[in-house]
């Protein structure tokens, strides 16, 4: 025993949990949260497809899944600051953010066809219709004036990425045009979307 390697026992236990790797999802959105523009671009990358797939399965309409998948992350590089890891995981995190998105749509597309029938029926719609109906389409009123105070680069980046749902690589391959030239519009896009959206409230 006396010719063994005391380090060779040591590697051999394992790896040290605390020199594990951190979340890269996570890290992604605490730096985004601090403004750090390529961050939330990684982030965007590791989370998108599973935004868009909870947004589909609760909206069941691709291009109001398109939509309100804009919508969310929107949202998230809003709220990015407030995200405390000690809470949950940033991709649980970002999930409740959708699935809470999606339902608030879904919702609001129910309100307004029930609003619909009872106005097609001459009758009043109920008052609590009425006022959730008004809020979101402010909020989509919102949404739709700030998309239309970028550049039509920018627009038309931020358009293919969050609703067509495509990756930066995706995005510069449809436009022609190079990787980080997209990047730049669609995070200087957000930027502006976030400030707009703030002016907004």
């Amino acid at each position: 025993m006396s010719d063994v390697n005391p380090l060779r026992l040591i590697r051999s236990a394992g790896p040290d949990p605390v020199a594990a790797p951190a979340d890269p999802t996570g890290a992604a959105l605490h730096q985004a949260g601090r403004g750090d523009e390529d961050a939330f671009a990684r982030f965007y990358d590791l989370t998108a497809a599973m935004v868009h797939g909870i947004v589909v399965r609760v909206v069941r309409d691709p291009s109001m899944a398109d939509e309100v998948t804009q919508e969310v992350f929107v949202e998230i590089w809003r709220l990015a600051p407030r995200y405390d890891a000690e809470r949950g995981s940033a991709r649980s995190w970002a999930a409740t953010i959708a699935h809470r998105r999606a339902v608030d749509r879904v919702r609001s597309e129910e309100s307004r066809r029930r609003r619909e029938e009872t106005e097609g029926r001459q009758q009043p719609a109920p008052f609590d219709s009425v006022s959730e109906t008004v809020g979101d389409d402010l909020e989509r009123e919102w949404v739709a004036k700030a998309l239309d105070s970028l550049s039509p680069p920018q627009r038309e980046a931020v358009a293919l990425a969050y609703y067509g749902g495509h990756t930066y690589r995706e995005v510069a391959a449809l436009l022609d045009v190079p990787e980080g030239t997209v990047k730049t519009r669609i995070r200087d896009g957000l930027i502006r979307l976030r400030d707009t959206l703030g002016a907004t409230r």
